[in-house]
């Protein structure tokens, strides 16, 4: 007789794949990032006009943040690739996101057309362009949830914040990257 088990992942599988997790989810926002600072670093101008769009801010701080905006995109998403104070950088990635949904959800509710200037160019849309704020929205939003991702877990793979003892523990000096730490801790959670 032959008996078929059906294979369920336990809390120790489950644990060990959330290191690389956490490793995609950094080294894509990080790709993001970059690529649309990239984007928008070399024509500072037109970054000022695409933040100018959105008719959220005065003109000196919509100024500013155009030029500074890249330069912040770049720095988090490099700091995202060598997994370097990555919970610091997990949260600003988060809060870019959310601030950009809710920019572009602004626009959106206001009636205006435009290009959300994501990754470089931005402003008034020409006559028979049509904006595409639903796709900006969800792509940002599913970017604001690996952010969310990065900040909550463990830095993952390959993250300079391990290798140099960065991570604070949130349970007791039990490292996450470890799944022989997690099979012990499962063994005791049986002896009780």
């Amino acid at each position: 007789m032959t008996v078929v088990t059906s294979y369920t992942p336990g809390p120790s599988r489950m644990r060990s794949a959330l290191p690389w997790v956490t490793t995609v989810s950094r080294l894509i926002l990080a790709g993001v990032l970059v690529i649309a600072g990239w984007g928008k670093i070399g024509t500072p101008v037109l970054s000022v006009e695409a933040v100018k769009a959105y008719q959220l801010l005065p003109d000196p701080v919509a100024t500013a943040v155009g030029y500074g905006l890249p330069i912040l995109e770049i720095v988090v998403g490099i700091l995202l690739i060598v997994g370097l104070l990555t919970r610091v950088a997990g949260i600003a990635s988060a809060l870019l996101m959310l601030a950009f949904v809710i920019g572009i959800a602004s626009v959106w509710a206001r009636g205006l057309r435009i290009d959300c200037g994501c990754f470089g160019g931005g402003g008034q849309l020409a006559a028979g362009e049509e904006p595409s704020y639903l796709i900006d929205i969800l792509r940002d939003f599913g970017l604001f949830a690996l952010g969310v991702i990065i900040a909550w877990f463990p830095p993952g793979r390959f993250a300079l914040d391990s290798a140099l003892g960065l991570t604070p523990g949130r349970d007791s000096g039990r490292h996450d990257d470890d799944p022989e730490s997690d099979d012990e801790e499962l063994r005791e959670g049986e002896d009780d």
